[in-house]
């Protein structure tokens, strides 16, 4: 009966639209008030779910995508990729995917990578005769990599949830392969819709001005170099890198590019300081949702529902997939990974699962949530910017689609793909 009532009232609050931190919240106050703990408990573990320090470098990524983004990096950037796959069928779809890949070795969010990248282009996408329908899935798919290359906040988010046991830069460092891998097989579809559509071609602009272009990019692209650098050498914490970030975005907008203004800069911090707020309301409740489902010993039932089914680890790990991306559908990714990673966690490791495997595929699969209604932030934020319908989107985002799911079960069922970079880091 506790289950009922905290999923229950969860589902329900969820289905009239109420915001999924009260969601969270009241479900847990409903069951413990059935249980007859004191209500107390609740605002405890949403004070120490909250009350993490590696969760500073959550606000300070954000703030420093955002002022990258109104300081002319993310320009720089989307030039610098025009140069080299521009030439390519569907030009402006591969410019997106690449320029996808460099921002969200950046920014860290899908989220922004959505907005900053899709602002960029889908205008000029629409200008030049490409469907919006293209210009918009492209985008929001190619927004996904940002989920899986270093400074992902949402490995962070993992890491936390899982106890802080794994180590930050082992999961940034293993999601670099799939964050790639996805790029080719969204670069390999983009090319083959377009060529069906009759889209066309940009001119190659010359070695010559793709090193220029390259050689103004560098300050942008450095970011990437200092964040995973300083990381995986221990020369600086993730948190401290989000504030070395901070520093650097700086530095560059105001002293290089010479693009931040005074507006800019308070709009960045306005939306930075907005971000932090809900994002830590949202995992500080969900931090006392989990806790109850330890309570309640849900993981224990999960593993014995598993092994009545089958006790074959494909099997386990096929019917992981099904159930998170099922989650990813209606759920936020930041509270999903906070409730579902004390739940799948354990049953993964039952199988012989190593920790930041699991990561890398429990990240993927909520991604691609993001990109699926009827609660698609990421979906949403393209659309918006693209202006049209979900559902006319959704009419042509299947071969994207699928390249997502077959890039999901190389990760799932390769360990190597994901492990194999932190091995040789180690």
């Amino acid at each position: 009966m506790e289950l009922w009532i905290l999923f229950g009232v969860f589902t329900l609050l969820m289905l009239i639209g109420t915001p999924i931190a009260f969601c969270l919240g009241v479900a847990s106050f409903a069951t413990v008030l059935y249980i007859g703990l004191p209500p107390l408990i609740v605002f405890q573990r949403l004070n120490s779910g909250m009350s993490v320090f590696s969760l500073l470098a959550i606000p300070f990524f954000i703030y420093a995508g955002d002022l990258m983004v109104r300081g002319g990096i993310a320009s720089k950037i989307v030039a610098f990729a025009g140069s080299l796959v521009g030439h390519m069928r569907g030009g402006l779809g591969q410019v997106n995917i690449a320029t996808a890949t460099l921002f969200g070795g950046i920014s860290g969010s899908a989220v922004a990578e959505a907005a900053a990248v899709g602002g960029l282009m889908i205008p000029q996408m629409k200008a030049r005769g490409y469907g919006t329908d293209y210009a918009v899935n492209v985008t929001s798919m190619a927004a996904l990599i940002a989920l899986l290359l270093p400074p992902s906040h949402n490995m962070i988010i993992y890491s936390i949830s899982a106890g802080g046991k794994i180590s930050i830069a082992d999961l940034f460092t293993a999601g670099i392969i799939p964050g790639l891998l996805l790029a080719l097989a969204l670069m390999t579809t983009a090319y083959f819709v377009a060529r069906s559509r009759g889209y066309p071609t940009e001119p190659f602009p010359g070695f010559t001005a793709v090193a220029h272009l390259f050689a103004v990019a560098v300050p942008g692209l450095l970011l990437i170099a200092i964040i995973f650098g300083g990381v995986r050498s221990g020369i600086f914490t993730a948190t401290e890198s989000s504030c070395i970030a901070v520093i650097y975005a700086l530095l560059v907008t105001v002293l290089v590019y010479r693009q931040m203004t005074w507006e800019g800069f308070v709009h960045a911090t306005h939306g930075a300081v907005r971000t932090t707020a809900m994002v830590l309301l949202i995992i500080g409740m969900a931090a006392a949702f989990s806790w109850l489902m330890a309570f309640l010993k849900v993981p224990a039932a999960l593993i014995a529902s598993m092994n009545a089914i089958s006790e074959d680890p494909l099997v386990v790990l096929l019917l992981l997939n099904i159930l998170m991306l099922f989650l990813g559908t209606f759920m936020d990714m930041g509270p999903t990974i906070i409730i579902c990673t004390p739940i799948f966690l354990p049953v993964a490791q039952a199988y012989g699962v190593d920790p930041v495997h699991f990561g890398v595929i429990m990240i993927l699969n909520f991604g691609i949530g993001l990109n699926t209604p009827p609660v698609g932030a990421v979906q949403f934020v393209a659309c918006a910017v693209g202006k049209i319908s979900v559902w006319e989107a959704m009419r042509s985002i299947w071969p994207f689609y699928g390249a997502g799911l077959v890039v999901l079960g190389l990760v799932t069922y390769i360990p190597a793909i994901s492990l194999w970079l932190p091995s040789v880091f180690k």
